[in-house]
């Protein structure tokens, strides 16, 4: 049994696996896995990864949970191209130090404006409410302006002058309100460019076949969606 990821291309960490892997000529089986059905809720998913949360890597008998750490295991089992996980101590601390960082701040602030802006009135039947989209855009202006001040500044790139597996964890996290009508780069040239240096770096046409799914996002209609997984998202999202 060869590698599998089992991924969903809608799921931001999803994305940065499946670029990574076929920009690094990773051979892998592709094992879809659509959470808006509630394939991740599956007792046969749930041999994968306990969790039932996507991704998960299996390798073998060995199976893996959690985008960061299997973003690290193909890096070292692969022997892919030094910048991407530098070997110098001080890019990779710069790696580790965004990819600490960005779980509670671009993460966390883009799902929620794209959550808002996107998947709530589709679930709910309601426009979203203005009030919490302008504060959802405010929280995410202000991790965007850390991101640029702190982490990018003026290098091409985050650990400096090569793509790393902090840019492509960044780029798909932003990409996710800018899929949901947000688009966060318009007014940020300096982000406009390393966007684009990061695309040529992984390769445009992967780069827009990954988000193929979620960039048709305005063609995701409430019944794709399991009655379950309808009113699980729904009580989360109102929650937001």
């Amino acid at each position: 049994m060869g590698l599998e990821l089992y991924l969903d291309l809608l799921s931001q960490p999803c994305r940065a696996l499946y670029i990574f892997a076929r920009s690094n000529n990773i051979p892998f089986e592709f094992k879809r896995v659509q959470l808006a059905k509630g394939q991740h809720k599956t007792e046969e998913f749930r041999k994968v990864n306990v969790l039932m949360k996507v991704p998960a890597l299996r390798d073998g008998s060995f199976t893996l949970a959690e985008s960061i750490a299997i973003l690290l295991y193909l890096v070292q089992k692969f022997k892919t191209p030094d910048h991407w996980y530098p070997s110098d101590l001080q890019k990779r601390a710069r790696v580790d130090e965004y990819l600490s960082w960005q779980h509670a701040n671009i993460r966390t602030k883009g799902s929620k404006l794209f959550l808002t802006k996107a998947m709530l009135p589709l679930l709910t039947g309601q426009p979203f409410p203005p009030e919490k989209l302008e504060l959802a855009t405010e929280e995410l202006n202000v991790a965007l302006k850390q991101f640029e001040e702190k982490f990018l500044q003026d290098k091409p790139f985050i650990a400096g002058n090569e793509i790393s597996l902090a840019d492509l964890v960044a780029v798909v996290e932003l990409m996710q309100p800018v899929c949901a009508g947000y688009d966060l780069f318009e007014e940020r040239p300096k982000l406009k460019e390393w966007r684009r240096r990061v695309e040529e770096a992984v390769g445009k046409q992967l780069f827009q076949e990954a988000h193929e799914d979620i960039m048709n996002l305005k063609n995701l209609t409430i019944d794709q969606f399991s009655p379950e997984m309808r009113e699980n998202f729904k009580q989360q999202l109102l929650k937001q």
